[in-house]
């Protein structure tokens, strides 16, 4: 047995609220009823009933295929696509004599493409379940046959006894017995279940604190009865029989599972859940799926398609049945050397009607080269590589932290360059949340020097300009030889280094910082060899508080189970002294509190009730006489909110022996009463002692802007995007923040919506009276809004000149009464005139809500971005959710599309690689209709040549290569490659990203033109081949085109335009470009030599044609260069007056870089598109 590190310090006697005892609630008496009718024996493997249970194993699998379903569910998946199951049935239809090509030349392009993705799906997944294996065979030792033994995790059982050690994970949903303290108390962290990095305590039952050894746990039996697995993470309930005896439990007694260990040397505990059972993963549901919007219109353009294919195949049907029925005329018939006496059904002039029927079927199979088989497969491909550049971007990769950016899905990466509106949350994503102690108002007296950025953004909104030298450096404010302080950014001269003895209030500063190093929660950690102290709190405020105590001089070093020592400066002798402070009681902070005391008794034998919290609660409890400082402290907190910080004040009062006596038995008899209003009236009796406080002062703690994040913001702005903040800050702190981030402007007009009025608080008796005023008040505010910008729109309209942009801020009560239906769509359209808008004290459903209503009101791409828990819902209801990892744990990263470490990074990931992405994806889009319209089309034209035969124009292999040899490389790498300007360039010029919103790329006026653009190569290509080669002499011995001759140029030369219309199209030339646009010419002339040379039997009409018939005649390179050069001047003559006359933004870049003086700003560019405007700057 290890020996005890913290022995002395029973937890449960500190902690008020935690630690008491659970008491039976009426939930406990449904316990053996369906849905609580889990039974767990405790220690006891050889149990008969228990090896009936057959609970789960602790085995996890996230993986979405196993070895077994892998080939049908994988299928299955492939299937789900219209254009996948048309190749499939034509594929079989091609076995039957209806088929004008042989059923191979289909089926293997179909199991190629199927087979590629199949294998992409294997790859991700087995990449899924690499991280299964690792966390199923991490190590923890298990109590079996009366010691202990490591084992892995996915070997643990129900029932079993585990130990789990400091900073571990604990293997499954466990039943905390013991820790390393005497009580039974230890420190969890949840911040992979919940995102929060606060600690949570968690005590066990008072019958098990001393299952401490081999000895005892090998006596220990117990019966665990409770409720079945389930996603709540926030109740449990459940009894343990043991010793005779039935105690309640609650989720205060429950380890979940990938939570963590911490500030406890070691706990043992039962396993209760496991795998799949555990909370956690009952929580693992899948994110919803999100397609992006040209996918979804890609969808309705393969419809078009499918259309087409089908109203050609109808009209050759019909023209053929009418050929065919004129080929028997009053017994005669017309072409009597197709011998249509001796023909089956396919042709038969005497059931004309059955005959183009069945050519219609035929005709379907012979156009299916219109739908591109190899589409989804390229795209998928495309993407894959698209996202191994995101993760692969050195300039998103955040040192620090060691966290590249990371592409979750592949899936919306066009999505990424066409983001309209951006819902930002603010702590931690915006800001470090890395709390720093910066200011303090001590005595009515403000103490700080340090100037914030919030401070500075102030300043410089109330000059023109503040000079980087008239400002002192805020990474510079502490006056320290040595290395940083982390937590500490304080600098005055009036205080620091013992220099508060000789201030006017020096007895009230000794208090404020002794209350700063007494009232909190903290552990110390001493560093074995540099001696140096750290301290494990429960958040990060709290440590910043123990920290600034220490560094003026109170430094708290030693925590027993009754006591605190603190190493301060004596001001009445100047020396340093050890006191010690007797801990009698400590009642915690909650949200419903808003504050935390300590009553301790001092080496003088006072009784000290030390006590922070907010304001709003804080000046409310102080006596007549505590007030002496409020009117300035009151001045201080509120310029403190002005500049961002984040404010708590601090009181005290001495408490009378025979006071803090009577209601200490009053306290304990509450705190150990098992009536169901027991947290009621522990919260009565603690407000009943926190009352008559004497005020010292209040801190100021900073919550610094994430580098780079002005910048970010000003830049997406400049590219049109709009920016919403949703936070639960105070209204004072997010405004501020907003203008430190440059997300609000000097000269922009604020609309502010908050429920602070007069009439409200008269009828605050009257709960439907509020709800009333408070409607008709949010309903007035946002109609006076409304008008205030159409009236500012109309000035700027009758006077020709720029109008002042709007900022929104409504707070949380105001914008749960605007998300209301009845005025929700006038609070929509209030909001979306702004340039800003900010939500303050908005609840994660709240989050949600709007950004529901954003998302469905535009009807255009959303981005939600977070970094914790209360952030999930918000970046799964957007239309790409982006995860900041950061340190409020992993949850919004696991639920996000995109990860990154810094907001600032999202400038790059939208304006490079979300500019690149969508014009890539569109542009491959487009040419892949256009080449497979250029190709189809022509069997259309030969086939109308053909009296509508069903006779293809080519043979059978020249059209099963078309899409995957000789066409598919070049489209892929311009999806890959392509650039239409630097990322340099598309930093400078933000506008750029325009395209990408209004859609100019994969518009419908775009999309049609590309197709139009390939019905016109296939007719360019058919009738100039023809009139140019038919009834001419080809051979040198006179003999004119034959069937396989013209099959052969004419596929030439589709392979030649559509390859050189992708050499026109691309912007930026790499030598992989290169190699793929003329390697696929290149490789059309070595397949069609070595396919020719095999036997005629195989070769078919493809036989040494190349060779003997086409080379060596002037005729067949002649048409073939004449025939591409006419079928590129549509296109090209296009984007000639394109780019002269209506350019496009990226045009403009260019021709200015060309012109070698690029524009000095956005402001140079107009807006491409007729009747819109360049987005505000």
């Amino acid at each position: 047995m290890p020996e005890r590190r913290r022995r002395r310090i029973r937890l449960s006697k500190l902690y008020s609220f935690s630690c008491f005892r659970s008491s039976f609630q009426e939930n406990h008496a449904q316990i053996g009823q369906k849905g609580y009718s889990r039974v767990v024996y405790c220690n006891d493997p050889e149990n008969v009933e228990a090896a009936q249970l057959r609970y789960r194993g602790n085995y996890v699998s996230t993986a979405k295929y196993s070895a077994v379903n892998f080939i049908p569910k994988s299928l299955f998946e492939q299937f789900r696509r219209v254009a996948n199951i048309y190749f499939l049935v034509v594929s079989f239809v091609s076995f039957s004599p209806l088929a004008p090509y042989t059923a191979v030349s289909v089926l293997a392009p179909l199991i190629v493409v199927i087979g590629a993705t199949m294998v992409k799906e294997a790859v991700e997944d087995w990449r899924r379940r690499k991280q299964d294996i690792e966390a199923n065979n991490r190590k923890v030792e298990v109590f079996r046959n009366g010691s202990f033994h490591e084992t892995r995790w996915k070997k643990l059982r129900v029932g079993d006894v585990v130990k789990v050690n400091k900073d571990e994970y604990f293997p499954a949903d466990l039943l905390l017995l013991s820790s390393g303290h005497e009580d039974g108390v230890c420190y969890v962290e949840t911040m992979n279940l919940d995102g929060e990095t606060n600690l949570k305590l968690k005590h066990s039952l008072e019958a098990t604190p001393h299952l401490l050894d081999e000895k005892s746990l090998k006596e220990f039996k117990a019966v665990i009865k409770c409720e079945d697995p389930n996603e709540n993470l926030y109740s449990f309930v459940g009894t343990l029989d043991y010793g005779g005896h039935q105690y309640p439990l609650s989720l205060q007694n429950i380890l979940l599972r990938d939570s963590k260990l911490k500030n406890t040397d070691f706990v043992y505990g039962v396993v209760v859940f496991t795998g799949h059972d555990t909370k956690v993963m009952q929580n693992s549901v899948d994110p919803p799926s999100k397609r992006s919007k040209i996918e979804k219109r890609m969808d309705k353009i393969i419809y078009i398609l499918f259309s087409t294919l089908i109203l050609i195949s109808f009209i050759g049907s019909v023209f053929f049945g009418i050929e065919t029925k004129r080929d028997l005329s009053n017994g005669k018939y017309r072409r009597w050397y197709l011998r249509p006496d001796d023909t089956p059904v396919f042709y038969d002039p005497k059931r004309p009607f059955l005959a183009s029927f069945l050519h219609f079927l035929t005709a379907l199979m012979l156009y299916g080269y219109l739908i591109p088989i190899s589409l989804y497969v390229s795209i998928e491909i495309v993407k894959v590589l698209q996202s191994v550049f995101i993760n692969r971007d050195q300039d998103m990769y955040y040192k620090e932290t060691d966290r590249p950016a990371h592409a979750r899905t592949s899936n919306l990466n066009e999505e990424l360059g066409q983001v309209d509106t951006i819902l930002s949350d603010k702590t931690g994503t915006l800001t470090c949340n890395s709390m720093e102690f910066v200011k303090c108002s001590i005595a009515g007296t403000a103490y700080g020097r340090g100037m914030t950025e919030l401070e500075r953004a102030r300043a410089s909104r109330k000059r023109d300009g503040l000079a980087e030298a008239d400002v002192p450096s805020h990474s510079g404010d502490v006056v320290r030889s040595g290395k940083p302080i982390k937590g500490f950014n304080f600098r005055d001269e009036r205080i620091m280094n013992g220099q508060w003895v000789n201030e006017p209030h020096s007895d009230v500063i000794q208090k404020f910082f002794r209350v700063l190093a007494i009232c909190h929660t903290a552990i110390p950690e001493a560093n074995k060899e540099t001696g140096e102290i750290s301290y494990e709190a429960e958040s990060p405020d709290e440590a910043s508080f123990v920290i600034a105590a220490r560094e003026l001089g109170f430094g708290f070093f030693e925590r027993s189970q009754t006591s605190i020592t603190l190493h301060e400066l004596d001001y009445k002798s100047g020396k340093m002294v050890d006191r010690v402070y007797e801990l009698l009681h400590v009642l915690e902070f909650s949200s419903s509190r808003k504050r935390m005391s300590v009553i301790v008794r001092n080496p003088e034998n006072q009784l000290l009730l030390l006590c922070k919290g907010a304001d709003s609660v804080m000046f409310e409890s102080l006596a007549e006489n505590g007030r002496e400082f409020e009117a300035q402290t009151r001045d201080h907190i509120n310029k403190y909110a002005e500049a961002g910080l984040r404010t708590l004040v601090i009181a005290y009062r001495e408490l009378d022996q025979a006071e803090y006596k009577k209601w200490e038995e009053e306290f304990s008899r509450f705190k150990t009463s098992l009536s169901e209003d027991r947290a009621a009236l522990m919260d009565a009796a603690a407000k009943q002692i926190e009352r008559d406080l004497s005020l010292l002062g209040a801190t100021a703690v900073e919550d610094k802007l994430q580098k780079g994040v002005p910048e970010c913001i000003n830049k997406l702005s400049l590219a049109g995007i709009k920016i919403w903040v949703l936070t639960g800050d105070k209204m004072e702190t997010a405004i501020n923040i907003g203008y430190a981030c440059s997300l609000l402007r000097r000269d922009m007009k604020q609309i502010v919506i908050t429920l602070d009025s007069p009439d409200i608080i008269e009828k605050s008796g009257d709960k439907e009276a509020v709800a009333k005023a408070s409607m008709e008040i949010i309903t007035k505010k946002i109609n006076e809004g409304i008008s205030e910008i159409h009236s500012a729109r109309e000035c700027s309209n009758s006077f020709k000149n720029s109008y002042a942009e709007f900022g929104l801020i409504i707070d949380g009560k105001s914008l749960e009464f605007s998300l209301n239906e009845n005025i929700k769509n006038s609070f929509f359209e209030l909001a979306i005139s702004c340039a800003s808008v900010i939500c303050c004290r908005s609840t994660p459903k709240q989050k949600a809500l709007v950004t529901r209503l954003v998302k469905l009101g535009t009807g255009k791409t959303t981005l939600s971005v977070g970094d914790g828990a209360n952030d999930v819902g918000m970046l799964q209801e957007a239309d790409i959710g982006v995860g900041i990892s950061g340190v409020e744990g992993m949850q919004a990263v696991m639920a996000s599309d995109f990860a990154i470490a810094q907001f600032r990074f999202l400038e790059r990931l939208l304006l490079v690689h979300g500019h690149w992405c969508y014009r890539r994806i569109s542009m491959m889009i487009c040419y892949f209709f256009y080449k497979n319209i250029a190709f189809g089309f022509t069997l259309f034209w030969f086939e109308a040549y053909a009296s509508f035969s069903g006779q293809s124009a080519y043979n059978d292999w020249y059209m099963s290569f078309y899409n995957v040899f000789f066409t598919s490389l070049p489209v892929i790498a311009l999806g890959v490659f392509d650039q239409d300007v630097s990322a340099r360039f598309c930093l400078k010029y933000p506008i750029l990203y325009q395209e990408g919103v209004q859609n100019v790329l994969f518009s419908w006026p775009r999309i049609l033109g590309w197709m139009m653009n390939g019905v016109m190569s296939s007719i360019i290509v058919f009738f100039l081949t023809t009139n140019s080669m038919i009834n001419q002499a080809f051979r040198r011995d006179g003999q004119v085109v034959d069937f396989e001759v013209l099959g052969v140029t004419m596929y030439t030369c589709v392979v030649w335009a559509v390859n050189c219309q992708m050499a026109i199209a691309i912007n930026y030339f790499t030598w992989i470009q290169h190699f793929f646009i003329w390697g696929s010419i290149v490789f059309w002339y070595i397949f069609l030599v070595i396919y020719g040379s095999l036997s005629p039997i195989l070769s078919t009409t493809a036989y040494k044609v190349l060779v003997e018939a086409c080379a060596p005649s002037p005729l067949y390179w002649l048409v073939t260069l004449l025939v591409v050069i006419c079928t590129l001047l549509p296109y090209f003559a296009y984007r000639a007056f394109q780019t002269r006359f209506h350019p496009m933004y990226h045009d403009m870049i260019q021709q200015k870089l060309l012109e070698d003086h690029p524009p000095e700003n956005t402001v140079e560019l107009p807006s491409p598109v007729k009747g819109e405007t360049t987005p505000s700057k």
